[in-house]
């Protein structure tokens, strides 16, 4: 299909209206609204988005939004659910969405202070929740617990956990505004001083679950092998582990970003409860079922929401929403770690078997084309010639498009 075919394709599936098909065309977000959203804007910088499709998650099919400027991503993921589709799909769970935060007070008696912070648990609760605008949509804040540090370099510390349900949003900002507005009432109960105030991207009370499986019909028995003992690298070098995960978050990330969440907070929390155990350790686990199939399966951390911020006020993301159909935050993280899974499969099987670059460099050929100048038509010639050559460099290009003209 062309672009236009393609997102007039999608258009009907998800019911867009003709303003919603222009802005995908455009990327919806002009200089007015960007200098609203961020400071000193100057332009605005575009990705691609790309559908990864076959994707069927707790029994429901859904579109999956991608923006990415990686080649190779959406294939993959569009492959490997091609395949868990032919099992029944994806099975997801979420935890609840509850987001952590942090109030950091700086004491001389923590084992007091954290006595007289525990005696007032009701009223810090009630002054937590007072300008929490989650409480109308029946979240806030639900309980708290105190850790304590006797010794830093900068003194004893006992620093308060605010667990707060935070519905369909991300949650930052509400988070944020309960723990300003317990840190008075710390510092008058303890006699400390409190110095941050902020939310914990660690989001481990919030956790995404993903499932599946393949057939060993589709992979070979031989590559159901290779792809167990490609896993087990990323389970005890932290080496592997971290490029590992970067394939995971290939696809978390597309998704999140496509749909203007916050990427950096969900990145940071994948990656510090890769770690949790005191090694960085692989955030995924593969292993062969009795029958021969391949298993796979995920847990991570996954703070994003479908209201609130950015997701609200930039008309590409409402529309990446829109495509995609989730109707809470729960559901929307189940999606979200299931892309991860299955990209991390798709990289899995691409290293395990041919090696990376060969589906890769396909792909990459036409950036470095369109790199070496090529345009319409001359992308495509220059790039399946690198590619039969499998000499992908942009001198080659360039010397293919001096040939050409």
């Amino acid at each position: 299909m062309s672009v236009a075919e393609r997102r007039n394709l999608v258009g009907e599936l998800a019911n867009l209206t003709e303003n919603e098909l222009g802005a995908l065309a455009t990327g919806g977000l002009t200089p007015e609204l960007a200098n609203r959203l961020v400071e000193n804007v100057i332009g605005i910088h575009g990705l691609p988005i790309g559908i990864a499709a076959n994707f069927m998650v707790n029994g429901r099919d859904y579109l999956i939004p991608m923006a990415i400027e990686e080649p190779s991503v959406v294939a993959a993921a569009s492959h490997i659910a091609k395949l868990v589709r032919d099992t029944g799909g994806f099975t997801a769970s979420t935890d609840a969405p509850m987001m952590i935060g942090q109030v950091q007070v700086l004491v001389r008696d923590v084992e007091s202070a954290r006595e007289k912070i525990l005696a007032a648990h009701d009223e810090i609760l009630a002054l937590a929740n007072a300008k929490s605008t989650l409480v109308e949509f029946g979240g806030g804040v639900r309980d708290f617990e105190v850790r304590v540090f006797h010794e830093s370099r900068v003194g004893a510390m006992v620093v308060v956990h605010l667990f707060v349900d935070v519905r369909d949003a991300m949650g930052a900002n509400s988070v944020n505004t309960s723990c300003e507005a317990i840190a008075p009432l710390l510092e008058q109960l303890t006699g400390g001083h409190v110095v941050l105030r902020i939310l914990s991207n660690l989001a481990d009370r919030r956790l995404a679950r993903a499932s599946c499986r393949v057939s060993k019909n589709d992979l070979g028995d031989e590559l159901v092998t290779r792809i167990v003992e490609a896993q087990t690298l990323a389970e005890i070098d932290p080496y592997r582990a971290a490029t590992h995960n970067k394939g995971i978050m290939n696809g978390i990330d597309a998704v999140v970003v496509a749909t203007a969440n916050d990427w950096r907070g969900v990145e940071a929390g994948a990656h510090a409860y890769a770690a949790r155990d005191g090694q960085y350790r692989a955030l995924s686990q593969w292993d062969c079922a009795a029958n021969g199939d391949l298993i796979g399966s995920i847990e991570l951390p996954i703070p994003s929401g479908i209201i609130g911020g950015t997701v609200n006020a930039h008309p590409s993301a409402k529309i990446a929403l829109k495509i995609l159909g989730v109707k809470t935050a729960p559901e929307f993280a189940g999606v979200l770690a299931s892309v991860g899974l299955a990209q991390n499969l798709g990289a899995l099987r691409a290293l395990a078997g041919e090696g990376i670059q060969r589906g890769h460099m396909e792909l990459h050929a036409r950036q470095i084309a369109i790199a070496a100048g090529a345009t319409g038509e001359q992308i495509e010639r220059i790039a399946e010639q690198m590619t039969r050559e499998k000499d992908v460099r942009i001198t080659r290009a360039k010397e293919l498009l001096e040939i050409r003209d």
